[in-house]
């Protein structure tokens, strides 16, 4: 993978970076890293925002644009989009839920698959995690104190779901699903509402 790629993948993973981050994770120099940045800029991938401090110059963070967002985007989104528009042309609303509540099922079933075995809940996240993440949804694993969370930095079918909101009320169905009615999972974050990043947190009740 390229520097630039590298780079482009660690800001869409945890957000607004420095240079001087960009150097530690990369193992190059300051000024390395904030060239590689900078070329990103140029090219319309990134913009900057200077963060003021305590003492001293201002901090200079970078952050994904559009444009840089529209590197990871699914590059079937379009034609999935006009699959949506068909389906509800063709079968109306009902006809649209009744295939989102079908592919809300498969995902369950290849997901249970994966988890038989598995009894304890963090052991069940973590899984879900792996499967998450092989699906592309840039996945990560965290816990706090009292909650076991999934963090999906990147959605692969942002552009249906902002045309089917079915879609995401499915991703829902099928984690709580999962891991049944003494989990509470509930979505923190949700990048179809705006936010960078989809995140669910598990909490048993």
């Amino acid at each position: 993978m390229k520097a630039t790629d590298h780079i482009i993948d660690i800001i869409k993973r945890e957000g607004a970076v420095t240079a001087k981050h960009v150097a530690q994770r990369l193992n190059i120099t300051t000024m390395g890293a904030r060239q590689h940045l900078q070329s990103l800029e140029s090219d319309g991938l990134l913009h900057i925002e200077d963060v003021k401090v305590k003492v001293g110059r201002p901090n200079r963070h970078w952050s994904l644009t559009d444009k840089g967002h529209a590197n990871f985007s699914d590059r079937h989104a379009d034609l999935t989009v006009q699959f949506i528009d068909a389906i509800e042309t063709v079968f109306g609303s009902e006809g649209l839920e009744k295939v989102a509540k079908e592919r809300e099922l498969i995902t369950l079933a290849n997901y249970a698959e994966q988890l038989i075995g598995l009894s304890d809940l963090e052991s069940k996240i973590i899984k879900l995690t792996e499967l998450r993440e092989k699906d592309g949804y840039m996945a990560e694993y965290q816990k706090d104190h009292s909650s076991f969370i999934l963090i999906e930095n990147h959605c692969p079918i942002c552009k249906a779901a902002s045309r089917c909101k079915a879609l995401c009320q499915s991703e829902l169905n099928v984690f709580q699903s999962l891991v049944g009615e003494n989990t509470r999972v509930e979505r923190d974050e949700h990048i179809v509402s705006g936010a960078r990043r989809c995140v669910y947190r598990f909490t048993q009740r």
